[in-house]
């Protein structure tokens, strides 16, 4: 199996749909298609239920996802470890969440300025860690969303963002100005697999115990709402299917955008990174 293939089985299995996941890699939906119908012909069994509203995982695409994950992680850090190595000029980027935030584009274009001799790599990593691999070694620096545990890292606030709930369009709730969590209460939420930071997961739950689906990404947190009526909370702003609506909650604190990386590392690119990165959200 080649991790190239693995990519683009872990980017379906992530969102649950072709048109996306070919979006998020920045191909075409037919090569994807082939693809993974070509992993299927090489396992020997199906990895997706195929349906007009999207794919499933078979209890074969559950297995190979977990494998593919944690094959993928490691050669991750195969590449951070040789890169050392070599000491070739690379900064390794870790991006949870909207990759399309204003503020990520403005930071691309400023640090290809400033630095363009520079290789950039970018790791997209799931909800379920918060720091992009910080910890493990796979990334410099990662651009997410506290709270989180800041043990041993160093966190510089960019911008904050309101929050909202997200339901189903035809909730209730959905025709509401505004909402307070006390009115979430009895509700089900997404929740985060068990090893998740307990604070991120206490921030997403609003603060309380919560009971639902577990997810480990964007598009899964939003078809847990669609398909199941859970509720989920979102930074405002953000573009939802015309089936989802948001509702800004009053009594939430707001998301911090933050950049963290290692306590202690002195890689130039890293602190040369912040400071463009503070610029960059800012505006």
């Amino acid at each position: 199996m080649e991790l190239r293939v693995l990519r683009y089985f872990v980017a379906v299995a992530e969102e649950l749909h072709f048109g996306r996941a070919a979006a998020r890699l920045h191909m075409s939906q037919p090569p994807l298609s082939r693809a993974i119908k070509q992993l299927e012909a090489d396992v020997g069994a199906l990895l997706f239920v195929r349906s007009p509203a999207g794919v499933t995982l078979t209890a074969v695409g559950t297995v190979l996802l977990d494998e593919a994950r944690a094959l993928l992680d490691h050669a991750d850090r195969v590449r951070v470890r040789v890169s050392a190595a070599a000491g070739a000029a690379t900064i390794t980027i870790g991006i949870l969440g909207d990759g399309t935030d204003p503020g990520v584009a403005r930071l691309a274009a400023a640090y290809r300025r400033q630095h363009p001799g520079i290789d950039v790599r970018v790791r997209d990593t799931d909800l379920t860690d918060p720091t992009c691999g910080l910890r493990a070694g796979l990334v410099d620096v990662a651009l997410t969303r506290a709270p989180f545990d800041e043990t041993g890292l160093t966190v510089r606030a960019l911008r904050t963002d309101p929050v909202g709930v997200v339901v189903r369009a035809d909730d209730p709730l959905a025709r509401r100005d505004k909402l307070r969590l006390a009115e979430l209460s009895g509700r089900r939420w997404f929740q985060f697999p068990p090893g998740t930071d307990p604070l991120w997961q206490s921030y997403w739950n609003g603060g309380t115990p919560r009971e639902g689906p577990q997810v480990r990404a964007v598009q899964e947190c939003l078809q847990a709402v669609l398909w199941n009526g859970t509720v989920g909370l979102a930074p405002l702003g953000h573009d939802l299917p015309a089936e989802l609506a948001v509702v800004p909650l009053v009594d939430m604190p707001p998301s911090r955008v933050v950049a963290v990386w290692n306590e202690g590392d002195a890689n130039p690119l890293i602190r040369s990174f912040v400071e463009i990165a503070t610029t960059a959200y800012r505006r």
